[in-house]
């Protein structure tokens, strides 16, 4: 039965089958369980000669990678961390909206349809990971298989291409660069010593976002969860939806009704792909028995890197801040003659990144699922709530009760 299922290559009829290949076979079989006829995600990558040539030299990348530059690790998993989507919402997006609402806004559709994009393309590609692809081929020699080190954020559960890391962080960093270039334009004049600063500043600008993107890229291979082509595809794939929303300017002033019909969409495409697939016998969450099986630590492997957990993650944003933007508290605060005052603009920023810091000592409960993925969606709505409605309006508040007494 084995036999009619897996095409043994000619290479490999002649080699003599150790207990190690029968083992590597019988996981193939067990991790994949495929009706006759259908496709099978594991055993069609593990049988693809081109993408077995692709990994080995992406597994010769990273041993180079961890073997010559490991007193850099510090430094690569802060770069790591830089490029983390989560960061978006708790970081960049805090910062960002009360400098330009309209980039705010721009930066929460960009990372959300982008990790969307991210997930629909996990499904399709079954990329696979490094950490337990060297452990699953049949490409290497007995005597030659690769030892690749584990670190704590190594074990991601989703398939591995392309990757979020460099997708999210290549959309965002997009965004941001392309607003602040929009900015330094107008303040430059149409004289030559304006055009030179400018063009000063346009070269800085894209040099430091190709330094971040190459060293968020050789964070997430040189920690063996990514291969360098997912890498690539993924900061390519980040620039091309962060360039398509330069024109969608309709998210700007997009209704409540909007950001719900656009949250609906996306879950329930999601959802019926899903369940479609899996209808003719395909596991689109057939990484996560492979990342339990082969992470080196079980304490690495963490339920809020599953697919669905950043679904829900990314939708609760989008919910959260068309509920936010359309809110009588964000109209009161930020719309008013506050909005422009540098003052209350520093104490948002300052009363923003201080509570979502302690957003952080809220841990969500992992035993039930259900339980953990609408706390999650919750979680997840609260910050730009806070960040957009909640917070401007107690400082609005603060500063209108201090105004009125000096009066």
């Amino acid at each position: 039965m084995l036999s009619s299922k897996i095409e043994p290559q000619p290479r490999l009829m002649k080699r003599k089958v150790t207990p190690i290949h029968k083992e590597r076979l019988m996981s193939m079989v067990q991790h994949c369980s495929c009706g006759q006829g259908s496709s099978c995600p594991s055993r069609a990558r593990q049988t693809e000669p081109q993408m077995d040539l692709i990994h080995s030299s992406g597994v010769l990348v990273i041993q180079h990678l961890q073997s010559n530059y490991k007193d850099y690790h510090d430094f690569l998993d802060f770069m790591s961390s830089v490029g983390d989507p989560r960061n978006i919402f708790s970081l960049y997006f805090p910062l960002w909206f009360q400098l330009s609402q309209i980039v705010g806004t721009k930066m929460i559709w960009v990372a959300v349809i982008g990790d969307w994009f991210n997930l629909i393309f996990k499904w399709i590609l079954f990329g696979q990971r490094p950490y337990w692809w060297v452990h699953e081929t049949l490409f290497y020699q007995n005597n030659s298989l690769p030892q690749l080190e584990q670190f704590h954020i190594t074990c991601e559960t989703g398939p591995g291409s392309p990757s979020g890391h460099a997708m999210g962080s290549s959309c965002v960093w997009y965004v941001m660069i392309t607003s602040a270039l929009n900015f330094s334009r107008r303040l430059c004049d149409s004289s030559t010593q304006g055009c030179q600063r400018f063009g000063l500043v346009w070269s800085f600008l894209w040099m430091a976002f190709w330094i971040i993107q190459i060293s968020v890229g050789i964070s997430r291979i040189f920690i063996a969860t990514h291969f360098p082509h997912q890498v690539i595809l993924g900061v390519l794939a980040g620039i091309l939806v962060a360039e398509a929303f330069e024109h969608v300017p309709s998210i700007h002033t997009a209704s409540l009704k909007v950001y719900l019909h656009t949250s609906l969409f996306l879950f329930s495409f999601a959802v019926s792909l899903y369940l479609l697939l899996k209808m003719i016998d395909i596991d689109l969450l057939w990484s996560i028995p492979k990342a339990k099986k082969w992470c080196a630590n079980p304490d690495w492997i963490h339920l809020d890197t599953t697919p669905f957990a950043g679904l829900v993650r990314n939708l609760g944003a989008l919910f959260g801040l068309g509920l936010a933007i359309n809110s009588q508290m964000f109209i009161q605060s930020c719309k008013v003659k506050n909005g422009y005052k540098t003052r209350f603009k520093l104490v948002c920023v300052a009363a923003n990144l201080t509570s979502l810091q302690l957003y952080d000592f809220i841990k969500i409960p992992t035993h039930t699922e259900i339980l953990f993925y609408t706390l999650s969606f919750c979680k997840s709505a609260a910050v730009p709530l806070s960040v957009v409605a909640l917070i401007p309006y107690g400082v609005h508040l603060l500063i209108g009760d201090k105004e009125r007494k000096l009066d």
